[in-house]
């Protein structure tokens, strides 16, 4: 890779590696509906006047019945349940157990009408990612916060459908356009659910509450997919796949760093196992993606 192609994928994988922390820190004081209004707005403003120069708007908004149900699969639901096992897990292990998408992303191939012959690697990689789970679920949680791994199951769920629906049914539409107006329509769905749940803070958040939600938006959501295109114009969209590998690490420092939190033999064993399932069980398939990364890659 060039120079410039290394920057950007540094950053790339920073911007997408941090999200975890900033939420962790985010839901200390906020509700998580809260945070997911905040990160998608402050995302929107951010990306709308770029997506309307670029007169995005209008090519998307005539798919609206997809562009509904990609942001209910990949934000509105997700980052809801994201942050809320937050409030039980670590930041690492949250991220950690979203490395596993790849592995349901098959399953949800399979109901997409796009199911996949599976060479002994791709088996070998349903196991090991299996194994993975398990050891984080069984080890490193030890069972005490099963809520907060259901919920990111639910997660993983979501952000596998996500790209199946941008791969299936909206691969022609401008991608900038795509993220910016989902972003726009998730702040949209929160704008009546904060007030009627009566989400809002009894007082102001602390400085570093509200940076965190502010970093969400900016540099994780906004920033993080102009990076994004901007890396796949360098190294195409098969090579820029590989940033789904390194988030998760840079959760695991990011956590240990800022938050504190223990990083365990089982954590280690999980990454590695979680890590190398993704790996082989898309190996087969790698050469032939030409969509853009989505998941917790481009989500979270």
């Amino acid at each position: 890779m060039s120079p410039r192609a290394i920057l950007l994928f540094a950053a790339l994988g920073l911007a997408w590696g941090i999200p975890y922390v900033l939420i962790k820190i985010a839901v200390g004081e906020l509700d998580p509906a809260v945070v997911v209004f905040g990160r998608s707005a402050i995302g929107a403003l951010v990306l709308l006047p770029i997506v309307l120069f670029r007169r995005q708007v209008l090519p998307v908004l005539r798919h609206w019945p997809l562009l509904l149900a990609y942001t209910v699969a990949e934000i509105v639901v997700p980052w809801y349940f994201l942050t809320s096992a937050e409030q039980r897990l670590p930041s690492s292990t949250a991220g950690l157990l979203l490395a596993a998408v790849p592995l349901v992303g098959v399953a949800v191939a399979f109901f997409f009408g796009r199911p996949e012959r599976f060479s002994s690697a791709n088996w070998v990689g349903v196991v090991l990612g299996m194994l993975g789970v398990g050891v984080l679920v069984g080890f490193d949680v030890a069972g005490s916060d099963l809520i907060g791994v259901a919920a990111v199951g639910i997660v993983v769920v979501g952000y596998a459908i996500g790209p199946a629906i941008l791969s299936k049914w909206m691969g022609d539409l401008p991608g900038t356009g795509v993220v910016a107006l989902s972003l726009a329509l998730a702040a949209v769905v929160y704008l009546p659910i904060v007030p009627l749940t009566g989400s809002w803070p009894t007082e102001w958040p602390s400085a570093e509450a509200l940076w965190s939600v502010i970093a969400l938006g900016v540099v994780c959501s906004a920033v993080a997919f102009l990076i994004m295109f901007a890396l796949i114009a360098q190294i195409g969209p098969v090579r820029t796949t590989t940033i789904t590998y390194v988030n998760p690490a840079v959760a695991i420092v990011a956590g240990a760093l800022v938050l504190g939190e223990q990083v365990t033999v089982w954590t280690i064993l999980g990454f590695v196992l979680v890590l190398a399932g993704s790996y082989f069980v898309t190996a087969r398939r790698r050469r032939l993606v030409t969509e853009l990364p989505s998941g917790p890659a481009a989500a979270s």
